[in-house]
């Protein structure tokens, strides 16, 4: 799930004798091997309930696979820990071999060399299909100069997922929402003192989507000038702000521990309190489709639907031996193989990242009687690309200041984006 990818909090810290960082048996100790004799791959991740214990399954089924590795997995509360308890790992020279993360965290490791070019495992394997890979996912782990620092292991996009009988009691066709405003529209037409229209996410994510799907931008052409005050940003989140704080129409569930948030917000529409909410395609595994149906994100006023689809990453740990790495880069491929991307999909709802996952029997077949499965899929073929924020973080932890103030505190969009300009501007001009 795209569960709030957040940029690091305390990398900005990190000493520059961190950039040879530490891999879990890598340079500060020797490489674990198991008691039957295999060398031990250390991996930290997260996930939805579902998730987690899907991922666990096909980590036991590569360790029973082969007789080699032994990948040892260790769970976090969510992507953000994830990525703040890695960093004090590398500091502490305690980190694992690989971890999953989001797009805008594994760059920031990438720049500062603490995770591993995958190319020169890539180079040596004949059997690696690259063109197989959908490429708005495996693009988003390939920088400037070409290094591949990261592979994906999964894709999520956010889409609109609807109570049907909330719908057809309103009279509203669900194929009908075209764009934002006709959202508006129906969540007005749904709105009772008993039920909210709609339930956009917690999180600055909603908001970047719906801006991306009015032809925003976070940057000039040339690079040098952060956009994020501009008209087309303020008017979406103006229109989300009057919708949440004037009309009442909608309303963001806020707060508690890990995505004790997103889980009220799926309960909502579950229990016929909510028209409906804008939701992780991970979410398809907590969802009952007898209750909620699934349709893509519109578009703002006249202009296409062009919201983020982001990829979760597997990355590989600089520190780690080279033995290591190599047991870290057989995980990866076994975990992106169509077979596999068609078991994580069909249990989690989360968007393959192989083109030929949609050949595998087992997933046409499930995709055939259950077409709201593919709707994710659908909108990550015209999706946007993760956001490069070239500060590392600052600019996206900007728009998550805002994103707070015009959801829950009800300032003006102008005034909470003005803000988060000056800030990312300022961190721009200091690159």
């Amino acid at each position: 799930m795209k569960k709030r990818i957040v940029s690091a909090l305390l990398l900005c810290a990190m000493a520059t004798s961190l950039l040879v960082g530490c891999g879990g048996g890598s340079s500060s100790s020797e490489p674990t091997t198991t008691a039957d004799g295999k060398l031990q791959i250390d991996l930290w991740y997260s996930g939805g309930k579902t998730a987690v214990n899907v991922f666990q399954e096909i980590v036991d089924d590569f360790n029973a696979s082969q007789d080699e590795y032994e990948v040892a997995t260790t769970t976090q509360a969510d992507y953000t820990e994830t990525y703040e308890k890695l960093q004090a790992g590398i500091a502490g020279k305690n980190a694992p071999d690989m971890a999953l993360l989001g797009t805008a965290n594994s760059r920031n490791l990438s720049e500062k060399n603490l995770v591993a070019d995958i190319n020169e495992f890539v180079d040596a394997d004949d059997e690696f299909d690259k063109e197989d890979y959908i490429p708005v996912f495996y693009d988003q782990g390939v920088d400037a100069d070409g290094k591949l620092f990261a592979l994906p292991a999964y894709g999520t996009t956010q889409v609109l997922y609807y109570n049907k009988q909330i719908f057809a009691d309103a009279g509203i066709d669900p194929t009908t929402i075209k764009t934002w405003q006709d959202l508006e529209a129906a969540a007005e037409k749904i709105t009772t003192d008993s039920v909210v229209g709609w339930e956009p996410m917690w999180g600055y994510g909603n908001l970047v989507d719906a801006a991306l799907s009015n032809g925003a931008s976070l940057l000039s052409e040339d690079g040098e000038t952060c956009l994020i005050n501009s008209k087309e940003w303020v008017d979406v989140w103006e229109s989300f702000r009057k919708w949440i704080h004037d009309d009442k129409i909608m309303k963001v569930n806020s707060g508690g521990q890990g995505w004790e948030y997103w889980y009220t917000t799926i309960d909502d529409v579950l229990q016929n309190k909510a028209g409906g909410y804008t939701g992780s395609s991970g979410d398809q595994a907590d969802l009952d489709f007898n209750i909620v149906g699934a349709i893509e994100q519109p578009g703002f006023n006249d202009n296409p639907s062009a919201p983020t689809a982001d990829a979760l990453q597997l990355v590989m740990l600089e520190g780690s031996s080279d033995e290591e790495k190599q047991g870290v880069y057989e995980f990866m491929k076994y975990f992106t193989t169509p077979e596999n991307q068609a078991k994580w999909s069909m249990a989690t709802g989360y968007v393959a990242v192989r083109e030929s996952t949609q050949e595998v029997p087992d997933f046409k077949a499930y995709t055939d009687e259950n077409p709201h499965a593919l709707v994710p899929l659908q909108q990550a073929m015209h999706g946007t690309s993760a956001l490069i924020d070239p500060t590392g973080g600052k600019i996206l932890d900007a728009l998550k200041i805002a994103a707070d103030q015009v959801e829950l505190e009800n300032v003006p969009a102008q005034e909470a984006l003005d803000a988060a300009q000056a800030t990312a501007q300022e961190a721009l001009d200091a690159l």
